[in-house]
């Protein structure tokens, strides 16, 4: 069964790519097409954020606080009735096990978005773009909606994108880093999301994943360790079923053509 197939049983467009950490081998669907980042981008803001911590830039500690100003709506803070305060590292935390949008702001307002695509740019990401904080991803939808226009941020040439193939690259640098890169894939692996990469593999199996959606857009990546210590990256993205946001047969095809792809590995 090809990778393809996953995605074409569930009526959608998928790219992947899978890489097993510390070799050459990979294997991949379409892993150089741009694709829509959504959520995936709070890892590398993550990422970023804690290089800073390491080099004494920022106190994980300090606080920020989430007003009604700065709430978007939805999981974690950002759909809280009231204000909170909490600290830059469990901002972190919060953006990475829920996907807290506001959280992520108020991230990015203290790492930068100058420093998160320098560190992009840094590890040689160059097809992976970040237009701004998950209030302006917002700010693009509101503006297009009001146009009557197709939406930018669903467009990878107009908004934050990526392609499977450099998120697995910046993964393999995550792994790579005993600090930092350690510290960020502690959090990945708290996330609350277990219907994607992780319902592809059994329980002996560590996930560390972060999820994107968006209508039409569904992703995730993350780092997949085996009992024997084996590790893999694998980036996956899916375009259609935009008529709603529950499609477990998405969710599944994800998990399924991930495990079929580490398998290849594997063999």
């Amino acid at each position: 069964m090809s990778l393809s197939s996953f995605f074409e049983a569930a009526g959608v467009r998928g790219y992947l790519h899978a890489r097993r950490l510390g070799s050459a081998s990979s294997v991949g669907v379409d892993a150089d097409e741009p694709v829509v980042l959504a959520s995936v981008v709070k890892v590398p803001l993550a990422y970023e954020f804690a290089r800073q911590v390491a080099a004494g830039l920022l106190d994980p500690t300090d606080r920020v606080r989430a007003s009604a100003a700065d709430r978007l709506g939805g999981t974690g803070s950002a759909g809280f009735a009231d204000d909170v305060s909490y600290s830059l590292r469990d901002a972190a935390l919060l953006a990475l096990t829920v996907s807290d949008n506001t959280a992520a702001d108020l991230l990015f307002d203290r790492v930068g978005v100058a420093n998160v695509r320098s560190l992009l740019a840094e590890l040689g990401l160059s097809r992976t773009s970040v237009i701004g904080p998950p209030r302006e991803l917002l700010r693009t939808i509101m503006e297009d909606t009001a146009a009557g226009v197709p939406l930018r941020a669903l467009d990878p040439l107009r908004t934050s994108s990526t392609t499977p193939r450099e998120m697995t690259a910046l993964l393999s640098a995550i792994w790579g880093d005993p600090g930092p890169g350690a510290q960020v894939l502690t959090w990945m692996s708290a996330q609350v999301s277990w219907h994607r990469l992780t319902a592809g593999f059994p329980p002996s199996v560590t996930v560390a994943a972060k999820t994107g959606t968006m209508p039409g857009i569904r992703n995730e990546i993350g780092v997949v360790t085996y009992p024997d210590s084996a590790a893999y990256a694998v980036a996956v993205f899916t375009v259609g079923g935009a008529e709603t946001l529950r499609r477990p047969d998405i969710d599944r095809a994800i998990g399924d053509a991930a495990r079929a792809a580490v398998d290849q590995l594997r063999s």
